[in-house]
Order: structure tokens, then C-alpha cells, then sequence
């Protein structure tokens, strides 16, 4: 009767007050500029902890750019202490070489995460705008102003893909428990199970 009693109060409780307090992490992957942005969740309350841009074009050679998305990813992690990451998934376009480099850079992001057992939930551009703006096909600067609503900040970021990956890490407390969002792994150990043909 207490399990009976418990999932009903469950399925009628909204998304939002079952989400538990942590920190999330967003990234908008890119191999010129990459973006992150931080939220804590407590009390039912965002707030923003840190967002910015990590530049890239200058290094040149795309496997240095790889590397510097897995340093500086292992960064954040390290000093914001992340429970979650949210990640921008790749959508298909037209230049099939900047989709591959596009996959990796996102790749080498996931890595970075896994390789610290940090959660990781991928979502769709659409979703994404979607979740916060309540139109799939919001513009960048709409995606911006409705975040100020949500997460209030003062200083608007030089580059929008900052506000695009908090815009992913805000997407992620919106989405938590759904059962639409793509599917996410926890580690390494779990990604392999997911995956057995990815094993040596």
C-alpha cells in the first residue's frame, strides 16, 4: 500500500519539486569557440554560477583544439564540481566535414565528463529552444533574453554561445526525469554496456 501510495504521490507531483538540489553544466560544443555555462539548483531556485567562452581558432591544428576541449573541460569540472553535464547534440547539416569535426569536439567533451563520472544527457538544438523559450525555431537573442527571466544575470556575455550552453544547462533542469530526453550515460563503465561493440 506504501509503494502504491508513493507512486501515485509521484505522478502527481510536478517535474520541478522532485528535482534534487545540484550544480549543472552546460557546454555548446564548437571548434572555433566553445561555450559553458554553470547553474546551481537549490531549493527549487536557479541561479548562475559561471558561463563563458573557450577560444579556439588561434591553435590551429584541430587535434591541439580537441585537446584543449578536454583540459579545459576537466577544468570546469574540477572547480565548479558539476553533478550533471548537458551537452548540445550534433544536428545534420550540409558540410559533412564540419559535422565531423563538430562530432568530435562534442566527443572529446563527453570523454572529458565520463572520464569523471559526471552524468552526461544529450539535447537537440530545437529542444533546447523549445525548453526554454516554448518555440523550437527561437533565434539566439530570444534564446538570450528569455534566459535572463530564468536565470538572472547582469552582464550580457561577449559571445552568445556562452547563453547557448546555459541555455542547455537549463534545459537539462526542465527535462530532468523526462522520459523524451535522449539518452544519457554515467561513466565509462556504463557507456560500455550501452555500447559492448565499443569494447577492445
Amino acid at each position: 500500500m506504501a509503494i502504491i501510495f508513493y507512486i501515485a504521490l509521484l505522478r502527481n507531483t510536478p517535474m520541478a519539486k522532485i528535482v534534487e538540489d545540484k550544480v549543472i553544466l552546460g557546454i555548446d560544443p564548437g571548434t572555433s569557440v566553445m561555450g559553458y555555462g554553470i547553474i546551481q539548483v537549490k531549493n527549487r531556485k536557479l541561479s548562475l554560477v559561471a558561463m563563458g567562452v573557450i577560444h579556439l581558432a588561434k591553435l590551429g591544428d584541430h587535434q591541439i583544439r580537441l585537446k584543449r576541449i578536454f583540459d579545459r573541460t576537466i577544468h570546469l569540472i574540477e572547480e565548479y564540481k558539476p553533478d550533471e553535464m548537458a551537452i548540445e547534440a550534433q544536428f545534420f547539416g550540409k558540410n559533412v566535414q564540419s559535422m565531423l569535426k563538430l562530432g568530435r569536439a562534442q566527443g572529446v567533451a563527453i570523454a572529458a565528463s565520463l572520464s569523471k563520472n559526471i552524468p552526461v544527457e544529450e539535447y537537440l538544438p530545437k529542444k533546447v529552444k523549445k525548453s526554454v523559450t516554448g518555440r523550437g525555431q527561437a533565434t539566439k537573442e530570444q534564446v538570450a533574453a528569455m534566459l535572463k527571466t530564468i536565470v538572472p544575470y547582469k552582464v550580457d556575455p561577449k559571445y552568445l554561445d556562452a547563453t547557448d550552453a546555459l541555455a542547455v544547462a537549463v534545459c537539462h533542469y526542465f527535462q530532468s526525469g523526462s522520459p523524451t530526453k535522449t539518452k544519457g550515460v554515467s561513466g565509462w563503465d556504463a557507456f560500455l554496456k550501452q555500447n559492448p561493440d565499443r569494447q577492445a
